[in-house]
């Protein structure tokens, strides 16, 4: 079952458990005069997905459609919106856009984003940070909608089960037991930890976010900057 929830105005978590893999699937949808898809679930989810953007827009408006790096929870089901929302493009890094998803999966071109490139949907107004290897791959990148000071942060601060849609508890303890899980698991290295992390993270901790709006689990509403710190260290910890 999908579920609905607002986390901050007008940006709703469009959420999907999957209890075989104990795991939820997040998408994002900022409801603007352009609106935007953070996330665009796994093909195989594409209907659930489209039936809950259903509730909140017309799907077929769909203008941006973002993501972290290329991996089938993030955008395997790119290529189903285009189809639907003819006026789409793709968000990704220049990486990503020059390794694969033009020639992968975008119907059509990408807008590649440079490190510290802006765009604005209407009211809102997204910063984009080219984050190497953090979650993961070169290509992978985050975005920060500047006005409210949420940072989509695919995923960083991963939990596993099947969570309330915002906590405003430990969240850092809860991304170390998933790391902790997922290193003695069937994929090992699902984070990495290189010496450009610690920089990453201090500089994303800077934006001061007050919401954290994870991929898999609860999205965190606080204090975000100290939360980022203490993933650093956690990591470093941890995966170091």
């Amino acid at each position: 079952m999908t579920s609905v929830t607002e986390i901050a105005k007008d940006v709703f978590r469009i959420c999907t458990y999957v209890p075989e893999a104990n795991i939820q699937f997040n998408q994002f949808l900022v409801r603007d005069e352009q609106p935007l898809l953070f996330h665009t679930g796994h093909k195989r989810l594409f209907a659930q997905v489209r039936e809950a953007v259903a509730t909140l827009i017309d799907p077929a408006s769909l203008r941006w459609i973002g993501f972290s790096h290329m991996e089938a929870d993030e955008c395997g089901g790119l290529a189903e919106w285009q189809r639907l929302a003819p006026a789409s493009t793709a968000l990704c890094s220049v990486i990503g856009k020059r390794i694969g998803v033009d020639d992968f999966i975008a119907l059509r071109p990408a807008r590649a984003m440079s490190d510290g490139e802006t765009l604005a949907t209407g009211r809102y107004r997204f910063h984009f940070l080219h984050t190497p290897q953090l979650p993961h791959g070169w290509d992978a990148g985050l975005l920060f909608e500047e006005t409210q000071s949420v940072l989509f942060c695919s995923d960083l601060f991963h939990q596993n089960g099947d969570l309330e849609a915002i906590t405003r508890n430990d969240v850092v303890g809860r991304f170390c037991q998933t790391l902790t899980d997922n290193r003695d698991s069937r994929v090992p290295g699902y984070m990495p930890y290189t010496p450009r992390t610690g920089a990453t993270l201090a500089r994303l901790a800077q934006l001061d976010p007050k919401v954290l709006a994870a991929m898999h689990g609860s999205a965190f509403v606080g204090d975000g900057q100290r939360a980022l710190i203490d993933a650093a260290a956690m990591m470093r910890e941890l995966l170091g």
